[in-house]
């Protein structure tokens, strides 16, 4: 077996499939991703040839998922804390995500789910500014369809919250426009079905969905 030939190929077609996975989100091509998806690759090649060290294809994908996941592995584990509530420890997980070079989606990433974490604690004008912050980066692109969904919900959660009604009511529409068939939009619809009819119970709580 050409174990290097191996690894040079498992790299490309690692690149090639989550690149495919982020153009079917709509986030875009990255090429940051792709770069550093190439440079560990080839430093596994490079050392695998030279040196005849043996580096195992499996091992060697995981290394690779890794270390270019690291900023969304981050992110996930804080939302797990954020969840269990260990606000501060969430936090400190999102600031370090932030400070380990993400892509363009990964930094929006980690500032919506930053921003969904100042909106649990309450802290709404902060929260407002991150959202609005995304949503004015996002026509330059790497925002997919799902976080861009819950940026619209949350933002309106927050105008709702610091008794702002029609900004609210723009948000909650707008993730109707942007995912009508999500739950984000189901949400929406039930906060401005709420606003419809203020004079009738509601069944559905103002949740604040998690992306996360």
């Amino acid at each position: 077996m050409n174990l290097p030939l191996v690894l040079l190929l498992e790299g490309m077609l690692f690149g090639v499939v989550f690149g495919a996975l982020s153009l079917l989100r709509r986030e875009g091509l990255s090429g940051q991703f792709a770069f550093e998806a190439l440079v560990i690759t080839l430093i596994a090649v490079g050392i695998t040839k030279l040196t005849g060290f043996p580096i195992h294809p499996v091992l060697f994908l995981v290394i690779l998922y890794l270390l270019t996941m690291r900023v969304r592995l981050l992110v996930d584990i804080a939302n797990v804390l954020a969840q269990r509530n260990m606000l501060n420890q969430a936090d400190r997980l999102y600031t370090l995500a932030a400070h380990l070079w993400p892509d363009r989606t990964g930094y929006l990433i980690v500032r919506i789910n930053l921003g969904t974490l100042r909106l649990h604690q309450g802290v709404l004008d902060e929260a407002i500014d991150i959202f609005k912050e995304i949503l004015q980066k996002s026509s330059q692109g790497g925002l997919g369809i799902k976080h861009e969904a819950v940026t619209h919900y949350n933002l309106g959660v927050a105008y709702r919250r610091k008794k702002l009604e029609a900004q609210a009511i723009v948000e909650f529409a707008a993730v109707l426009d942007t995912w009508p068939s999500s739950e984000y939009a189901r949400h929406a619809e039930a906060a401005l079905a709420r606003d419809r009819h203020k004079d009738k119970p509601s069944t559905t709580g103002e949740d604040t969905p998690d992306e996360k």
